[in-house]
This record gives structure tokens, C-alpha cells and sequence, in this order.
């Protein structure tokens, strides 16, 4: 009888759940809409303070269709938002816009007969008289007026495109007129970016090679001083090596999409939080924002995997995750870990023991042996090619 009533009862809980996703359309009584008003979640990615700085969400390398993505710029900040992001950068390439035919296929008959799609498409030869005829500035122009209601920060960039193997791609951030800097000489068209005052940004730096060796025009603007940052993870691509290249010239280190499609696809699809550079500033200005890349304040996040800093990696760790001794005796100590960031950790405590995953926004106990060593590594907090954070242990336990 009492699973007949708790079966029934189930069984209305469900009916009246049901039928509170119909609601009535206001302009037409008789007619019902299926399902919940359409309210946007946003997705909050919880990293606490690190050394009394604000942990800022950013992607630093994006694409809509104004270069070769698939997606609008309108769609393109909606989804930011969604994600958690709190800053975006455009970077449309230069060099590479393949719509650009159809956008002017689309206005036949709004434009003279003679018009035609030129420079669209100069990654791996040289331009025409004519030069880029587009404005490339309206991408970030689009931007800056979606992100309005999103409270998001836009980044002004570029992407300065050309052959993966003997130059290599490069973001232009803070930059004032992306109309002024393709030049047929790559090197140049960096020049171009940094006398605006641009960030630049070396992107995937192993994508399509064999290796991380450094190519000769890569050695070159690095020796001169014309990057700043490089990109450690772009999408499911992580360079461990590229942490050490970061460290030898003193770069700030990024995580990014590269998004060409949707990040539903890629991410949310398969429950994972986006490629994103963790940027430690004291605002959400494009001052602070600056300020944060130029003393190299950021961690790259992709697929559970952080890189970067080994103290600011340490101090993430220590700012998200509290210690609670709880027992102790002759034979072994326990402690809580209790973890308050969006980050799962990937703990082991001695080399060639099993790992444990200490979740986001959950707590485990550590069994720590009496006479064993109290370190822990985290796995998943790479601040070199082959190094991991390890963290002493041992002023927590009783």
C-alpha cells in the first residue's frame, strides 16, 4: 500500500511539473507555448582572488564570419556570455576571409558590376594593387555593440596569417586600426601591430609541424623582442614544451578556442568548460586587462589541464582548496580537502600511487601514513614540459 501511495504521489509531482512548462502566449490566449520561457543561463566559473587579484575568464582567439568561421558576431558574444567568458578578443585574420565572396555574390545589384572579392584569401602569396578593400574594423565595432548588454570586455585585435611552417600565425591585441597593419612581409606586419601599441600573441605554435622547434622567422621576431605571449592550448591541442619557451623569453602564457564553429559543439556538448586564459587583474578594464598581460599574470585552462607560473599555479591551488585536519594517530593522520573553485584537481601522493580527483565545489579526506612523505602532486597543474605543482602537506595535519 505504501509504494502504491508513494507511486501515485510520484506520479503527480511529475504531472505537476509537466504541466507548468505550458504557458499561455500573450497576445493569443488559445494559443500555448511547450516548454519554459526562453531565459539565457549563464555558466559562473568560480576561481577565488589570487594574491588579492580578480581571476578574469578570457578567450583571446576567436573567429565569426567575417573571417572563416561559421558564426555571427552577434551569436559569437551571446555564447561568450554563456560560457562565463568576461573578456573576449576579436581577431578576425587579415589575409584570409572566405565569405567574402558570398557576401558580395549576396549584394549583386547593390554593388557596380565590376566589384569582385580581392585579397580575400593572401596567406601564402601577395595582394594585389587593390589592396584589402573591407573594413576590418567592423568586426570589433559589432562586437563592442553586442557585448554591451553582456557586461563583456572587448578586446580590439587581429590575426596576422600566413604559411604554418615558415612563419606562423600571430594575435594582434589593443590594437587602433586593423586597416593598417597587413603588409606583405609577415615581420612587417607585426611592426605594423606593435608601433599601435598591440600585444602580440604567437598562436598554436605546433599546429600542422612535427615538432616545437623554433623556424627561422620565429627565432628572429622572438629575438627581437616582438612577441609577447604565446599559446600553450588552442582547442584539444596542448604544447607542455611551449611553457618552457614561455618561461626562456619571459611570455605570458594562453589558453584559447580558436572557435570556428560553435562552442556547444566542442565543449558544452561533451560537459567541458571552454578553452579560456585565466587573467589575473585588478579590473575588467581594457587598462587592467593590459597591464595583467604585460607583467604575464595568466594560466592557461583547457580540458581540466592548467598551465603556467609554477607560484601563481601554486597559488591557485592554495586560494581554491582548504585544509581541515581531522584525525591523527600512531599510525596515520586524516585531512579534508574541501575544493571551492570550478577546478577539479588531479591529486597523487606519492609517485607510482593512484590518483584521486578532488571534483569542483566538493571535499575528500587524505589518508597520510605516519613516516611517509607529505607532498602532494597535482597532476593536472603543469608549469613545465615534464613539472608538476607539488604542494607540502605537512603544517596541515595533526
Amino acid at each position: 500500500m505504501k509504494k502504491l501511495i508513494f507511486t501515485l504521489a510520484a506520479a503527480a509531482v511529475a504531472l505537476t511539473s509537466s504541466a507548468q512548462h505550458y504557458y499561455t502566449n500573450a497576445n493569443n490566449p488559445e494559443m500555448l507555448h511547450i516548454g519554459t520561457p526562453r531565459t539565457q543561463q549563464r555558466t559562473n566559473i568560480v576561481i577565488p582572488q589570487i594574491n588579492g587579484y580578480n581571476v578574469y575568464k578570457a578567450d583571446l582567439h576567436t573567429h565569426t564570419i567575417y573571417s572563416d568561421a561559421h558564426v555571427s558576431m552577434t551569436v559569437r558574444l551571446a555564447e561568450a556570455w554563456r560560457d562565463g567568458l568576461d573578456i573576449y578578443a576579436v581577431t578576425e585574420h587579415a589575409e584570409y576571409r572566405p565569405h567574402e565572396k558570398d557576401y558580395i555574390k549576396w549584394l549583386k545589384g547593390y554593388l557596380p558590376e565590376e566589384t569582385k572579392a580581392e585579397n580575400y584569401n593572401i596567406v601564402s602569396k601577395k595582394g594585389n594593387k587593390n589592396g584589402i578593400r573591407v573594413d576590418l574594423n567592423l568586426p570589433y565595432q559589432l562586437a563592442t555593440k553586442s557585448a554591451e548588454k553582456y557586461g563583456i570586455t572587448v578586446i580590439p585585435g587581429i590575426e596576422i596569417t600566413r604559411s604554418p611552417s615558415k612563419v606562423g600565425h600571430y594575435n594582434a591585441l589593443f590594437i587602433k586600426d586593423a586597416n593598417s597593419i597587413y603588409d606583405a612581409d609577415p615581420e612587417q606586419a607585426i611592426r605594423n601591430a606593435r608601433e599601435q601599441g598591440a600585444i602580440v600573441m604567437h598562436n598554436h605554435p605546433g599546429w600542422t609541424r612535427k615538432n616545437l622547434d623554433m623556424i627561422a622567422f620565429e627565432q628572429r621576431v622572438y629575438d627581437q623582442g616582438l612577441i609577447d605571449g604565446v599559446e600553450i592550448m588552442n582547442g584539444t591541442e596542448f604544447y607542455p614544451k611551449a611553457i618552457d619557451r614561455a618561461k626562456q623569453y619571459n611570455l605570458f602564457m594562453a589558453s584559447n578556442t580558436d572557435i570556428h564553429h560553435t562552442t556547444a559543439e566542442l565543449y558544452a556538448a561533451n560537459g567541458e568548460l571552454r578553452d579560456m586564459t585565466f587573467i589575473l587583474a585588478k579590473d575588467c578594464s581594457l587598462e587592467s586587462i593590459r597591464e595583467a598581460l604585460e607583467a604575464k599574470r595568466t594560466l592557461a585552462y583547457s580540458f581540466g589541464t592548467v598551465a603556467g607560473d609554477e607560484e601563481l599555479l601554486r597559488a591557485l591551488f592554495l586560494a581554491s582548496v582548504k585544509f581541515t585536519p581531522t584525525q591523527s594517530n600512531k599510525e596515520r593522520s586524516y585531512i579534508q580537502l574541501e575544493n571551492n573553485s570550478s577546478i577539479d584537481f588531479i591529486i597523487r601522493q606519492a609517485e607510482g600511487a593512484n590518483t584521486v580527483v578532488l571534483k569542483r565545489h566538493s571535499s575528500i579526506l587524505l589518508r597520510c601514513a605516519k613516516g611517509e612523505g607529505k607532498q602532494i602532486t597535482i597532476e593536472n597543474l603543469w608549469c613545465g614540459a615534464d613539472k608538476k605543482i607539488v604542494i607540502d602537506i605537512s603544517s596541515y595535519l595533526k
